[in-house]
């Protein structure tokens, strides 16, 4: 087995040890998201989302066409808590 001679050179089995929840200190992360299709399918998803209290009809981004034939996307980030 390959061993290095290099003191800084350490290999990693365990993740290092995270806090107890209780302890750890909520945070918030940015999640995009992302819609590729057809102006009509990206338009009703939006309003599907929106309908669960997913993302606000009014937070996404103007359609963008991709370059492929009738395909468009659309942007959105959502600010998460996580705890």
């Amino acid at each position: 087995m390959f061993q290095s001679n290099d003191p800084d050179a350490q290999a990693f089995t365990n993740p290092p040890a995270q806090p107890p929840k209780s302890q750890r200190q909520p945070r918030r992360d940015k999640i995009r998201v992302l819609l590729y299709g057809s102006l009509e399918g990206i338009d009703r998803n939006i309003k599907q989302l929106h309908t669960l209290s997913y993302a606000d009809a009014d937070n996404w981004s103007d359609p963008i066409p991709t370059g492929r034939p009738s395909e468009w996307m659309v942007i959105t980030t959502k600010h998460l808590l996580i705890e």
